[in-house]
């Protein structure tokens, strides 16, 4: 497994990309991910998830993001992360999760932030298996969990 930048070679089948269908309100499609990453630049790290040949999800982090009106609450979190319909079961969601903790670890990052929404058949489960907890906070309605690093 590997992440891999996108790019004008792969960014059609990006977009073609598709969770679940009972998925599809819990997490924005690639395509308005990667929108919000041409307009956020300095705060989006957007990859492709790679098993050998076949792109099997995307993910996207955050970093370096001043939380709410306090300059000081810099966080790193996952943005977006969408594991192939057919592609699901498989680790490559905790791959995932893996490799942004890398990233955020090489940046000098500590914890990792995340949101989720708290309804019957999210990703609360699989966040909280991978060793996430609840803050307490809320962000859009939705459970902002975090795991240090």
């Amino acid at each position: 497994m590997r992440l891999e930048k996108v790019t004008p070679k792969n960014y059609a089948a990006a977009l073609a990309l598709s969770v679940r269908p009972d998925q599809a309100d819990l997490v924005a499609p690639v395509v308005k991910s990667l929108a919000e990453a041409y307009v956020f630049p300095d705060l989006a790290w957007p990859r492709l998830i790679y098993d050998g040949d076949r792109l099997v999800g995307f993910v996207m982090a955050f970093l370096d993001y001043a939380w709410g009106d306090d300059p000081d609450d810099i966080r790193y979190g996952l943005w977006r992360l969408n594991i192939a319909a057919d592609a699901q079961g498989n680790g490559y969601g905790r791959f995932a999760v893996e490799a942004v903790s890398e990233e955020v670890r090489a940046r000098g990052g500590t914890r990792l932030h995340v949101t989720w929404e708290p309804r019957a058949g999210g990703p609360e489960e699989f966040y909280l298996k991978l060793g996430f907890h609840p803050t307490g906070e809320q962000s859009g309605g939705q459970t902002v969990g975090v795991l240090d690093l």
